[in-house]
């Protein structure tokens, strides 16, 4: 069983690691051109790129002014699959996943086949490039060839990680790639996370979704296993406590063990149970005791916690 306390006013340190998570937002996956340079070597920001190396205007001509809710850039993409015209992936994957559109026709976009743009200015479509062929407007100060992704906010720090094979945000200085987990964590974890191997290729085990590819925050837990900072939270304000995979707790649980003890020592078994042994396995060291049983909660004689389960 997991853990369901009320904590109130004794959870007070031990929050999981939290990360942002520059996907979607950032995270456009995928080959544009064939080439042998190394794919960060096939990003641009505002400082190197094809965009400012004429002096010219072109690079701030119509900068911020187009885009949509997710990006802001200079050109739409043409849609591989279906052939629309969108102003990004985001949009068309929203699109074509309506509830209005037929379940037979819902698809994603394939952001690795996009091989038109539409610059927004001038309305030439042209294959993949940072500069206009036509007017010679910048479509995107931020631009990676190997992921086509365009974006003239280039204050969220995007980097391209070949280890992820997309681009994130948050400034490269700011992240390492676990290859063992799999993804792009931030530094402060980068000596004390527990690896867990693909832990990002996975569904946040609450809602469902593919963390790899999610807009949304992520956690790391103290365990290793990740979930969205949104469903964590909703996990607990249900005083639910435990990591929803492994049942390890999330967090320090010390200040509640406290006042268990504290309850149970309140708390006299009838005389009936009081000499009734179990044998529990803890979820949090993975010991198996034999304690005395109490209706309130067994604690565990290795690591002191009450997450635990009676075998």
């Amino acid at each position: 069983m997991g853990l369901s306390i009320d904590l109130s006013g004794t959870h007070d340190s031990g929050e999981p690691k939290q990360m942002h998570y520059p996907d979607e937002q950032e995270n456009d996956m995928k080959l544009v051109t064939e080439s042998s340079l190394p794919s960060d070597q096939l990003c641009f920001s505002s400082e190197e790129n094809e965009c400012d190396t004429n002096g010219n205007s072109n690079e701030e001509r119509g900068l911020m002014e187009y885009g949509c809710p997710h990006y802001r850039r200079r050109c739409r993409i043409r849609a591989p699959c279906c052939n629309q015209i969108f102003d990004c992936r985001h949009c068309h994957n929203e699109a074509m996943n309506s509830i209005n559109v037929d379940k037979v026709h819902r698809h994603d976009l394939p952001r690795h086949q996009v091989q038109q743009v539409i610059c927004s200015l001038c309305g030439t479509q042209q294959e993949v490039r940072q500069v206009c062929i036509n007017c010679g407007v910048c479509m995107g100060k931020y631009f990676c060839a190997t992921c086509k992704l365009f974006d003239d906010d280039t204050s969220k720090q995007q980097y391209h990680c070949n280890g992820c094979g997309i681009c994130r945000i948050g400034g490269r200085e700011n992240f390492f790639h676990c290859f063992r987990c799999g993804c792009c964590y931030s530094v402060l974890l980068k000596n004390s996370h527990a690896c867990v191997e693909g832990a990002m290729h996975h569904d946040c085990p609450v809602c469902f979704e593919y963390l790899f590819e999610s807009t949304n925050d992520v956690s790391v837990l103290p365990c290793g296993h990740t979930i969205h900072v949104k469903c964590l939270k909703e996990m607990q304000q249900h005083f639910q406590y435990a990591c929803p995979l492994c049942s390890k707790s999330v967090c320090d649980m010390s200040k509640v063990w406290e006042k268990l003890d504290i309850e149970i020592a309140a708390t006299p078994m009838p005389e009936l149970y009081q000499n009734k042994m179990v044998r529990i396995l803890c979820n949090d060291c993975g010991t198996v005791s034999e304690v005395q049983f109490h209706v309130v909660a067994q604690k565990c004689l290795n690591c002191r916690s009450y997450n635990t389960r009676q075998m």
